[in-house]
């Protein structure tokens, strides 16, 4: 049936079904709005870390790579991940994402946080002074050791596994000294050990390498600690690997690590979350001094529980509209079809049914009187005594006058003829009981 006739149907038809396809197009549009993403934000806050780390470095080219795509990265420098954690756990602080490292996390505190990615290695560095070799923790029992500073991804890390080692507080004096200020004091013999978690790349680190009274510790029971402590890996840095030229370090250092990652509350945007795993792809992607080329970014679980966007995204890559369309206008298109292919869903059928709904809202106008008309023709044929003529040929009369003003398409002419023709076979029948009721009745 072609739309026109549409004209067919009543004027109160029209309307119901009018309400009825606006109460479809209504309810998917509210169901796309249910579950519809906003658009993704121009700014997010980044928390990093203190100005000598490496996230602080790692913070600005993050800037640089998300501004070009019109997001504008805030940093917020911190004391280290121990603090970023916090910040993710206050929506107050306003921050966004932060740099994390494996071991800081604890549950069930940080449930509503997600890993996007592990960026690469972070070990932990163990350096000291004194002619005394040191090959395992628990050797700094009684000895003056930096623990790093309060807040930082250093403190989080080693307390657990000093703990382990029998070192703490009764047995060895741990000051909350971090980055250039507990360099400073192993230089000057005021602390033994020194401990930092980071990249090889900190500049302090580079530093205490390359300082001739410094030695690091090369750990002999580092796969032990990769049993106990899930988040911790063992890692190897080869002689030399640092400063051929000065052979730093010189010989294989055996060293026990985590990771760092790129952590977001659980509702970051996840057009977010693609635009910083491209970001972290270009940063973190190549061979580094413990990382194998393509290793990272990675989403194998550290402690927190990964993104399934992200994890997507590391699977299948960005999807069509990011990987050929400038970032804005791929978000765009991106939400619209959030909201056309549930409206394609309800309307396509609708549309395609409207015809037969059509077609049986014109049938039943004809097969309404058929079915008057089959009763009225029982009556006719089956009633005993003397028949209501009158009234059979009233019911004829306004049954005929109905039909009569039913409008049908002309595919529909037929059935609406041989209704009438049916009427006219009744009529003829009342007729003949007329006929036979007058020759039977007496003095006609």
């Amino acid at each position: 049936m072609a739309l026109e006739d549409l004209t067919l149907l009543s004027r109160h038809e029209r309307i119901r079904l009018g309400l009825l396809l606006a109460a479809l197009v209504a309810l998917a549009v509210w169901a796309s709005l249910k579950f519809f993403e906003p658009g993704p934000p121009t700014h997010i806050v980044l928390a990093s870390g203190p100005e000598f780390g490496i996230y602080h470095r790692y913070a600005v080219r993050y800037q640089e790579l998300l501004a070009r795509e019109g997001v504008k990265v805030e940093e917020r420098m911190t004391s280290g991940a121990a603090e970023n954690l916090q910040l993710l756990l206050d929506p107050k602080s306003k921050v966004d994402v932060a740099f994390m490292q494996g071991g800081v996390a604890t549950f069930p505190a940080a449930d509503n946080l997600v890993m996007l990615a592990s960026l690469y290695y972070e070990p932990l560095w163990v350096f000291y002074r004194g002619e005394e070799p040191l090959n395992r923790l628990n050797q700094l029992v009684g000895k003056r050791v930096a623990i790093g500073a309060r807040g930082s991804g250093t403190l989080a890390l080693v307390a657990p596994l000093l703990k382990a080692n029998g070192v703490g507080v009764d047995s060895s004096k741990l000051l909350t000294l971090g980055g250039e200020d507990a360099l400073r004091a192993l230089k000057a013999g005021e602390i033994d050990v020194a401990l930092y978690v980071g990249g090889t790349e900190t500049p302090v680190i580079q530093q205490a390498l390359r300082d001739p009274t410094i030695k690091l510790m090369s750990k002999t029971r580092a796969e032990a600690y990769v049993r106990r402590f899930p988040y911790i890996s063992a890692l190897t840095l080869p002689a030399g690997t640092v400063d051929l030229a000065l052979n730093i370090p010189d010989q294989d250092v055996s060293m026990i690590g985590t990771k760092a990652m790129l952590a977001a509350r659980e509702d970051l945007h996840p057009a977010l979350i693609n635009l910083l795993l491209d970001a972290a792809r270009v940063l973190h992607g190549q061979q580094g001094y413990f990382e194998a080329a393509g290793e990272f970014p990675g989403t194998a679980p550290v402690d927190l529980p990964v993104s399934a966007y992200a994890d997507q995204h590391k699977r299948f890559g960005p999807s069509i509209l990011y990987r050929y369309l400038p970032f804005w206008v791929a978000a765009l298109l991106e939400r619209m079809i959030i909201v056309i292919v549930p409206l394609l869903v309800i309307l396509v059928p609708t549309l395609n049914y409207l015809p037969q709904i059509l077609r049986w809202r014109v049938r039943s106008r004809i097969f309404r009187w058929y079915g008057e008309l089959a009763l009225l023709e029982r009556d006719v044929a089956t009633h005993k005594g003397s028949p209501p003529i009158e009234r059979w040929e009233r019911d004829l009369d306004r049954i005929e006058t109905a039909v009569r003003g039913i409008r049908t398409p002309p595919k529909f002419a037929s059935e609406a003829y041989t209704l009438r023709e049916h009427i006219d076979v009744v009529r003829r029948a009342v007729a003949a009981r007329a006929n036979t009721a007058s020759a039977s009745t007496p003095g006609t």
